[in-house]
């Protein structure tokens, strides 16, 4: 038998090429698109929880007036912080 794609005589029941590599046969079972597919339409919680945070973040630093209101918002914020950044991550990838 012949490849179909370099035209190396390859044996009967082999099932690539060892030249080129390519299939001599068609795949039985395709494989699985590996392409990323972008979800239609919805927030992902990842970010409703990012805008919650920010909303609490903001809330409690207008309303704080003493100190343990303003830690808990500068914690929240660095919370909202990195959850943007660990999305953002997600995203590149």
């Amino acid at each position: 038998m012949q490849c179909r794609y370099c035209g190396v005589e390859i044996a009967d029941n082999a099932l690539i090429c060892y030249r080129c590599g390519h299939a001599t046969t068609e795949p039985r079972i395709k494989p699985p698109d590996t392409r990323r597919r972008r979800p239609g339409g919805g927030f992902h919680p990842s970010l409703v929880a990012l805008i919650v945070l920010l909303i609490a973040a903001i809330f409690l630093a207008i309303v704080a007036r003493d100190e343990t209101p303003r830690i808990l918002s500068g914690i929240i914020a660095v919370l909202a912080v990195i959850l943007l950044a660990v999305r953002i991550v997600q995203l590149r990838r």
